[in-house]
């Protein structure tokens, strides 16, 4: 660790070094080192490109942060400092930053606004060797926790393989094994380059019980999954076993499930499309996005419902039959007040998906206020929640225009399809609503149609 003189005193403490203050610019504390350089105009020997490395691999592994010291941290980007510079006033800034800052043509400083007398940026030795220093110590610190926990994981999964641990000790195994994953992400690189996913793949069965289900769901939800375990995985009683925790589990263990059918879709080339057409896994994703107390879990399931709805064209018939429709329906009654804007623009997303077949649109249209519904969420949340609200609406019309006209039009919907077209919206977006604002208008008088939609002073 390098040593800081500053009139024979010693400082061999990075902490006692901040704590102390001793921060100042190049004129002030110097190692050794950087002194003898910075006498013959040389960068001090700090390297940059090892700091920036070593930034970034913190930055990127999740490990648990640690507060920067505020010294540390430039006043114009508020990141840590990589080649800090100091300014005739005093004020110490990234390179990078501040000679943006007078590129701009910019004569102030940018923290206390003085006139610059010197436009000179001089490099602040001690602060980069405190900064490289500190970053340098925390980085050493997160290569060993990440050895220990590496090692660990390593150690209960070769223990589960050798089928040393049983019963209740095999569901703390794969707790701890979740968590230490939870806690430190750059585990799941070793435990998946270890067949670590294959194996745990193989725990699942018919005979799995869902203690150790759940814990096994929850680990491989959240690792990169190779070819040979997604084939394990989609082995009709390993499937059987994740559709029934996904029915009967925790909220956690449901959201485990979702997540992990959604990564098993991804690869559309090996995949059963049997596994989603199963009305019991379907039931159990209505019944997800219908219990509002846990946000997380009807977020898992809208997702999971729009991949299937999207790929797999022959599930929106038995949806539609399993009641989705209304339960999506009431999801965005619930929400009219955009608490859940995500929600509400995947619930729209998958009602305008199945309102493309008949039944779709049959199940659209006897549910209750569900055109007042659709009108008033037009221009209220974005454009594509905008945009499949009026592709639903347009086909529900098609199917019952005068009884669909009637209560759209006493809703509102021309005043909000005028203000469509006079948006920045798509042109698709725009086109649409002038499609639906000339079918509104069909069964009136110009007059008429203008007096019964309100629009006098919009016209006006």
């Amino acid at each position: 660790m390098p040593q800081y003189v500053e009139g024979g005193a010693q400082v061999l403490d990075l902490a006692t070094a901040v704590k102390d203050g001793i921060l100042g610019g190049p004129t002030g504390l110097i190692p050794f080192s950087a002194r003898k350089d910075s006498a013959h105009g040389a960068k001090p020997e700090t390297n940059l490109s090892d700091l920036k490395r070593m930034m970034s691999e913190l930055e990127a592994s999740g490990d648990e942060p640690e507060e920067v010291p505020s010294v540390f941290i430039c006043p114009i980007s508020l990141e840590p400092m990589v080649d800090p510079v100091t300014l005739c006033t005093g004020q110490t800034y990234e390179r990078a930053h501040i000679q943006r800052w007078l590129a701009m043509g910019r004569r102030t400083c940018p923290t206390t606004m003085q006139e610059l007398w010197d436009e000179v940026v001089t490099p602040n030795t001690t602060l980069s060797c405190l900064i490289h220093t500190w970053f340098s110590q925390r980085y050493t610190r997160f290569k060993k926790r990440a050895e220990d926990v590496d090692g660990r994981a390593s150690e209960l999964v070769s223990a589960l393989r050798s089928r040393q641990i049983k019963g209740q000790a095999r569901v703390q195994a794969l707790k701890e094994i979740r968590k230490i994953i939870n806690s430190h992400p750059s585990v799941k690189k070793s435990v998946t380059s270890s067949g670590g996913t294959a194996f745990l793949a193989s725990l699942l069965g018919p005979f799995t019980s869902h203690a150790v289900g759940s814990e096994v769901v929850a680990v491989l939800s959240q690792l990169q999954l190779d070819q040979e375990t997604r084939l394990l995985l989609m082995q009709p009683g390993k499937i059987s076993l994740i559709t029934d925790m996904l029915n009967e589990g925790t909220i956690e263990t449901k959201v485990s499930c979702a997540g992990l059918i959604q990564t098993l879709m991804e690869d559309e080339s090996g995949f059963r499309s049997e596994i989603v057409s199963s009305p019991s896994l379907l039931v159990g994703l209505l019944r997800l996005i219908k219990d509002r107390r846990h946000l997380n879990g009807v977020s898992s399931g809208l997702a999971l419902l729009k991949s299937i709805c999207t790929k797999r064209p022959e599930t929106r018939g038995l949806l539609v039959g399993l009641g989705a429709v209304p339960k999506l329906v009431d999801l965005i009654s619930a929400n009219s007040n955009l608490s859940q804007p995500d929600l509400l623009e995947s619930a729209f997303q998958i009602l305008d998906i199945i309102s493309s077949i008949l039944d779709g649109q049959v199940a659209i249209k006897e549910c209750k206020n569900v055109i007042p519904n659709l009108v008033r969420m037009i221009m209220r949340v974005s454009e594509e929640c905008t945009r499949c609200s009026m592709n639903v609406l347009s086909s529900v019309w098609e199917m019952a225009p005068e009884e669909c006209a009637k209560s759209a039009v006493e809703a509102g919907l021309a005043a909000k399809l005028l203000l469509v077209m006079q948006s920045g919206c798509a042109p698709e977006v725009k086109q649409r609503s002038a499609e639906l604002l000339k079918l509104c208008s069909l069964n009136y008088t110009a007059t008429l149609f203008i007096s019964k939609c309100k629009l006098t002073r919009t016209i006006q």
